[in-house]
């Protein structure tokens, strides 16, 4: 079920399909931010400067996380102290490394996500439980 929000960002109004949204980022400052489908374009919202906006997205991830459907697989990561919400059906690589960290990369960003499982235990253990379940293969 398609989950449609409009919002205003930058003078602009966008009415965009959140499902579609792979990532989302809760940012230390109080900010969300996600990044436009098919796009590299990030979206910030401060609960600040637009309080409606901010609550629509954040309803919605308070609906997805530990959601896990046919086409969807959320798992929240903390990461350089910011909270992710991301959706692995969306990430197309996964390394796992000799001390047991897995790296992978985002569709709209560069830099690697390195997951270590003695920091972030159970978003580690949901990867290698998606990956097991998704591709059959398990890298322990």
């Amino acid at each position: 079920m398609a989950h449609w929000v409009k919002i205003q960002y930058q003078r602009k109004e966008y009415v965009i399909n959140l499902d579609f949204v792979n990532t989302f980022c809760y940012e230390k400052n109080g900010r969300v931010t996600f990044w436009l489908p098919n796009s590299n374009i990030p979206i910030i919202i401060s609960p600040q400067n637009n309080w409606e906006d901010y609550q629509k997205i954040v309803t919605y991830l308070e609906s997805i996380q530990n959601l896990e459907l046919d086409n969807s697989y959320w798992v929240t990561i903390t990461y350089e102290k910011n909270k992710y919400v991301i959706n692995l059906t969306c990430i197309s690589s996964f390394c796992y490394e000799p001390n047991n960290r897995l790296t992978f990369w985002l569709p709209h960003l560069t830099t690697p996500m390195v997951i270590n499982p003695v920091s972030n235990p159970d978003a580690h253990e949901k990867i290698l439980h998606y990956l097991q379940q998704k591709t059959g293969y398990s890298f322990l």
